[in-house]
């Protein structure tokens, strides 16, 4: 047993003591009756009096009367056998003359010093003063112990983990879609290995390295390949572990970080969520004495001050790299950033098998399809996939996923889980129904569209029925033709409502909502407009601290911008009224679909085209 474990034995058994005898003190507390003078002197004379006690310094005169044998009382309420007291006047010498008379015995107190400091009320206040001290003290010692801290005030220590050897379990073999980070990095990790190579030809290792990505990209999982690659000591830390409400706690875990560090160069250390800590100066509600700014102010120094820092490489990562501070980034700190965007197709693929290993599956898992009908999926969101479909196939009491479940995972993934609890009227089934097919039809007919992978009724998460778009292949950029076409299929789902019954319903806020923002981008971002010409409209006003779009700049005239609501204007009409073109000389299709979809609930990318080729060639 430690040491702090046996201190913290006894307090308890020395609580327990107190709380013991404090309980007793209450249990055995004596009834002490007041009685008045004149009483007493009856008492005394009717020789109902066993013994006395005078205290000349309190002016008090206790006794106890005579037990319940003894004669009858003059008084009958005063209770026989029971303590008494009585203060005495300033003349009570005529009474301790009678109370001798009577043959009572007479005590004279004196006390002293100590017994009247230590009496029994002042030891029980001042247990009760105790009591909480004693307990609060026990609860913050058994909390700093379980912290693994031996000191109760450790507030200015670095709490950075180290990586061991035996849990380094992740290598760049783990990590796939992101080739061109790992090349990165796997110079930083020879260079920790055989640094002879590069000081003979006089170059310099980055001092830190920025891993820049949307979340759940893999920053932290390279972060721990590299901890399983390089074989060095691996300091790893949040960002928001330096910032404390105590002001000075940030900076001096700065320190203390690095101090650790320049012990066992060489060394990586790796600071997650960076931007906890590196917010751009001047932006936060404390001005220049804001703690956050004095840790930032710290690293900055420990990154590139007057003391050398060979051989600690920083290792951080960050999905706001906008809000860094710039000093911050400059070479000789950041010297290099390294993006980790979202796999491609064969990013997805590689990712795919990595996730797929030790999983039961069966064998007609085609890893292809599965990135095709995954574009823009991080490798969370893969990750995430390919666990919900294990546990889809654990929930119907199979042994081996099939692909149904990965295509079932996917389709929660996105749009959430299915509610086939919730009761639709068949009316809006049938609205939701020609909504969907809408969607579908028009985009059937576009030529920039992506393809319809699914048309589902059945309701999944907020949505009460969806259409699923996959393009074929990996695109970075959007041409007009594509945009013009998407808010088109956009508005498939509200024409095909208004044609088929005559009617609108709030099922189109979405869809209208996407299809004038995308419009508005071609206008004011993309310069997209042939009235307006190629410029762009606005500016936003970003707060650093906040990190959220708070407002915008209108950097145009009232004329500018009511051109920019007739030219948003005249985009959505010229796709609305090309949609209502499509689903009018489609309406036939669209009902003979309806009902095959209202019976089977949801349509396939395969029967859906070969539904649509087969009602093309009878119309012919």
């Amino acid at each position: 047993m430690s040491r702090g474990s046996r201190i913290s034995n006894i307090l308890f058994v020395i609580v327990m003591i107190i709380v013991l005898w404090m309980i007793y003190s209450f249990l055995s507390v004596k009834t002490v009756v007041d009685v008045s003078y004149s009483k007493l002197i009856t008492e005394v004379d009717a020789g109902n009096i066993q013994e006395v006690t005078v205290k000349p310094e309190q002016a008090m005169l206790t006794g106890k009367f005579l037990p319940d044998k003894s004669a009858e009382p003059s008084n009958p309420k005063v209770p026989k056998g029971h303590d008494f007291k009585t203060n005495l006047p300033p003349d009570y010498e005529a009474l301790l003359t009678r109370i001798q008379e009577k043959g009572i015995t007479i005590d004279i107190e004196h006390p002293s010093a100590w017994s009247s400091m230590f009496s029994p009320t002042t030891l029980f206040m001042i247990l009760i003063f105790l009591f909480p001290i004693i307990f609060i003290y026990m609860l913050f010692s058994r909390q700093m112990q379980s912290s693994g801290s031996n000191q109760a005030f450790t507030f200015g220590k670095s709490k950075a983990r180290t990586v061991d050897d035996s849990t380094r379990k992740i290598t760049f073999d783990d990590v796939a879609g992101v080739d061109e980070a790992i090349a990165e990095l796997a110079e930083v990790v020879d260079f920790l290995q055989s640094p002879r190579k590069y000081q003979e030809i006089g170059a310099e290792i980055p001092k830190g390295i920025l891993l820049v990505g949307p979340p759940g990209c893999g920053k932290t999982l390279l972060a721990k390949a590299i901890a399983g690659e390089a074989g060095v000591p691996f300091f790893y830390i949040s960002g928001s572990d330096f910032v404390e409400m105590f002001v000075g706690v940030g900076a001096s875990r700065v320190r203390d970080l690095f101090e650790q560090a320049k012990k066992q160069t060489p060394c990586l250390v790796f600071v997650d969520e960076l931007d906890a800590v590196g917010r751009q100066r001047g932006a936060g509600l404390g001005g220049g004495h804001d703690e956050r700014e004095q840790t930032l102010n710290q690293l900055l120094v420990e990154l590139d001050g007057f003391e050398p820092n060979s051989g600690v490489i920083l290792l951080a990562a960050t999905n706001r790299p906008d809000i860094l501070d710039p000093a911050l980034l400059r070479p000789g700190r950041f010297d290099r950033r390294v993006v980790v965007d979202r796999p491609d197709l064969n990013g997805r693929k590689d990712i795919l098998k990595i996730h797929l290993r030790g999983k039961s599956l069966e064998g007609d898992i085609d890893v292809d399809v599965l990135a095709k009908r995954t574009p823009g999926f991080s490798g969370a969101d893969l990750r995430n996939v390919c666990n919900e479909a294990v546990l889809i196939a654990a929930r119907f009491e199979r042994t081996e996923a099939s692909m149904p479940d990965f295509e079932e995972a996917i389709d929660k993934t996105i749009a959430g889980p299915e509610r086939k609890s919730r009761v639709i009227l068949e009316r809006e089934k049938e609205i939701i129904a020609y909504h969907e097919l809408g969607h579908a039809v028009v985009a059937y007919h576009l030529p920039n569209a992506d393809p319809v992978h699914k048309i589902s009724i059945l309701p999944r998460g907020l949505a009460l029925g969806y259409t699923l778009q996959f393009p074929e292949e990996d695109r970075f950029l959007q041409s007009r033709a594509e945009m013009l076409d998407r808010i088109t299929g956009l508005l498939g789902g509200r024409v095909a409502e208004e044609v088929k019954f005559d009617e609108m319903t709030t099922g189109a806020s979405n869809d209208l909502e996407r299809s004038t923002e995308i419009a508005r981008a071609m206008v004011t971002q993309f310069g997209m407009s042939d009235k307006l010409g190629p410029l762009t409209f606005g500016k936003k006003h970003e707060s650093i601290f906040l990190g959220r779009d708070l407002s915008e700049d209108r950097n145009y005239s009232e004329q500018i911008a009511y051109d920019i609501d007739l030219e948003v204007r005249h985009i959505i009409s010229e796709c609305y009224e090309r949609s209502k073109k499509i689903i009018n000389e489609s309406m036939a299709a669209i009902d003979k679909l309806a009902k095959i979809l209202l019976e089977k609930e949801h349509l396939g990318r395969e029967e859906f085209e070969r539904l649509m080729k087969g009602f093309a060639k009878a119309s012919t």
